[in-house]
């Protein structure tokens, strides 16, 4: 039995065996039989077939219905997943919106065609139009899951939840009387810069920041200079989720922007872990599932994308993840999500969350200039070592 091929990050490109010849990147009309396998890239977490636990899978009921036997390969960033799908040999990806917008421009994702999935009407309408996987009109993918870059924190340090993310941005004292210098994490991607964009957005409005993703000279430098001076307290960042949990158990950290995956991990294990979206609100993820412009199982990646937005695979992931589904009717009548998980998770945040999306020069529908993406990385690069 052959293997479809997914990478759950950014895109994939699709083109129908069974229907004739069509050119890299042109929309497929229409589904032909499974070619045996799928391949896609994801993030830790995504895709499941009951190995960390058997009642989570979703691949497993997949394999068996349609003979697209998937295989994953695990990215840690973005950029491992833009790097991926560059190299190619991939059907699909989970891309979160700092590597979507990337994909699409480079052409390395075709247009999706919804009428090919029956599913599409379910998904949330407050994501059918999202910008970061919709240009000119075209859906490049479809949405997966979302959420939000939380605030984990250790219980026994703070009896009550953070008000801001000042206890990972500035040095102080914190709540047990002891500094949190060397003993809080940062991101180390450098769409982390939006983070620092956001929390100067709500607390110096001299800036005149409006979207962290959006910046000038001006605010690109400040938001430089409030995490070179975080870099003074932050012995380690971080972008692996699972040494990000070992380091929370094991050496000492307190506070960290960080996923819900992580917080789920933690307190199932009975660590004093809590999270929590500041006043300044939060950066976050949107998945959008999106197939490669060369996919050789376009057939099984379209058979895959409709699968991933079933209510039973939607809530299984949210209840595993931390996640909010893309189809809300995951939220009720879920064993496993219970029909509290999607409030649980978040899904009250979804104004107060500023989703990644990959920083441009043309901004603001053209009226401004900003600092592009590659800027941020040169940018993060020198901040992280210190220069």
């Amino acid at each position: 039995m052959k293997a479809i091929s997914i990478i759950l990050l950014s895109g994939i490109i699709a083109f129908s065996a069974n229907c004739g010849e069509k050119k890299p990147g042109e929309k497929i009309t229409s589904i032909g039989s499974g070619e045996g396998e799928v391949s896609i890239v994801a993030w830790p977490g995504y895709i499941e077939r009951g190995d960390t636990d058997k009642a989570f899978d979703w691949v497993t009921s997949f394999e068996k219905e349609t003979g697209c036997k998937v295989t994953v390969k695990t990215a840690a960033t973005s950029d491992e997943m833009v790097a991926l799908m560059n190299e190619g040999g991939f059907d699909l990806v989970t891309a979160s919106g700092d590597a979507s917008l990337r994909l699409i421009r480079g052409g390395k994702v075709q247009e999706i065609n919804t009428s090919l999935i029956p599913s599409w009407d379910k998904v949330d309408d407050r994501l059918k139009e999202a910008p970061w996987y919709v240009v000119d009109g075209k859906k490049y993918g479809v949405p997966y899951q979302w959420g939000a870059n939380v605030l984990m924190y250790n219980t026994k340090v703070f009896k009550s939840a953070p008000k801001s993310w000042e206890v990972v941005f500035k040095e102080m004292n914190l709540p047990d009387g002891k500094t949190n210098k060397n003993r809080v994490q940062a991101f180390d991607g450098p769409i982390y810069i939006a983070d620092a964009a956001m929390f100067l957005m709500h607390n110096d409005k001299s800036l005149g920041i409006t979207n962290p993703y959006e910046l000038d000279e001006k605010q690109f430098k400040a938001a430089a200079d409030l995490l070179r001076k975080q870099r003074k307290i932050v012995p380690k960042y971080w972008h692996d989720a699972f040494v990000q949990i070992d380091d929370f158990k094991n050496e000492g950290f307190v506070a960290s922007s960080a996923w819900p995956f992580q917080v789920n991990l933690l307190r199932a294990g009975k660590a004093p872990i809590a999270s929590t979206v500041p006043v300044e609100g939060a950066t976050g993820w949107a998945d959008t599932t999106m197939l490669h412009v060369n996919s050789e199982h376009p057939n099984c990646a379209y058979k895959w994308i409709e699968h991933s937005i079933q209510p039973k695979l939607q809530g299984d992931l949210a209840a595993w993840f931390g996640s909010v589904p893309a189809n809300l009717e995951a939220c009720k009548g879920n064993a496993l999500l219970t029909d509290e998980g999607c409030k649980t998770n978040g899904l009250d945040n979804f104004e107060k969350i500023w989703f990644w999306r990959t920083p441009e020069s043309k901004c603001d529908g053209g009226k401004k200039t900003c600092v592009p993406y590659h800027r941020w990385v040169t940018e993060m690069i020198s901040i992280i070592s210190g220069r």
